[in-house]
């Protein structure tokens, strides 16, 4: 009887895309490595490498490596947000993608089933379907504007139908244009330029201390920055347009929405 090698497939790459809705404050989209030792772990991140235990791409990852027994991953997402903002609605789309698998067909929605029950309360994923490198392009390439949720307050004591006068004011005018300075916490990361984008204030209501703010903005707008100015980097600012300074404390993204440009 003559004995027959069975024929091991090679490894492949595979890519799948999905949304993912982000429920918690404390959660980076893709790993956050510490900037003192790149990874290499170090005093200031107590030798793990990174300055959180978790991210988006690593709770994904946590699961689907093991069934595609792949070896590396890269997250793609469409834009990101800040680690501490929630991005609700029906979420951020991503593509995932799994290098050197040995187990490339899996059931994605079985995949992604399991993923939210490991992870109820701080993330959900939606809509998962294999693609292919192109989609990793044109999720890049979108301009998608956003709808945002922002708690605001004051720095100085404001009379309440002051605010509200000045609010009702903004929302009557509809588009704002601004001019952006990219913001001191990401200029050693982004080009140090000055860019137009816009914004619109679509509703607010009064909430404790607080001001609830809903807002329209452009495609890579910095909201925290419209909202409080950074010291004239964002012109003009929520708080040059109300008269008194302040600042965005919570923030969340409501909503992705079409594409400015579709191609």
């Amino acid at each position: 009887m003559t004995n027959q090698t069975e024929k091991v497939a090679e490894p492949t790459k595979v890519l799948f895309e999905g949304r993912y809705r982000k429920l918690v404050r404390d959660l980076p989209q893709t790993i956050f490595y510490c900037p003192s030792c790149k990874g290499r772990g170090c005093e200031k991140c107590e030798g793990f490498g990174k300055l959180t235990k978790d991210s988006v791409q690593e709770l994904i990852a946590r699961v689907a490596m093991p069934w595609l027994k792949a070896r590396r991953n890269k997250f793609h997402g469409a834009g990101r947000e800040d680690m501490d903002v929630r991005m609700l609605g029906s979420g951020r789309p991503f593509v995932f993608e799994a290098m050197k698998c040995k187990r490339p067909m899996i059931d994605l929605e079985e995949l992604r089933a399991e993923i939210n029950r490991r992870n109820e309360g701080r993330i959900e994923l939606l809509d998962f379907k294999f693609c292919n490198r192109k989609r990793v392009v044109e999720l890049k390439e979108t301009r998608c504007p956003k709808d945002y949720r922002a708690r605001v307050r004051f720095e100085e004591e404001v009379l309440p139908r002051d605010i509200d006068r000045a609010l009702s004011s903004l929302v009557e005018q509809g588009r704002l244009t601004v001019l952006q300075t990219t913001p001191s916490r990401v200029a050693h990361r982004r080009a140090n330029i000055e860019r137009e984008r816009w914004i619109e204030i679509i509703e607010y209501e009064a909430n404790a201390s607080d001001w609830l703010v809903t807002l329209r903005s452009a495609h890579g707008t910095y909201i925290k920055e419209a909202i409080s100015g950074e010291s004239g980097r964002t012109k003009p600012s929520l708080s040059e347009l109300l008269g008194s300074p302040c600042v965005c404390v919570e923030l969340d993204v409501l909503n992705i929405l079409e594409a400015e440009n579709p191609k």
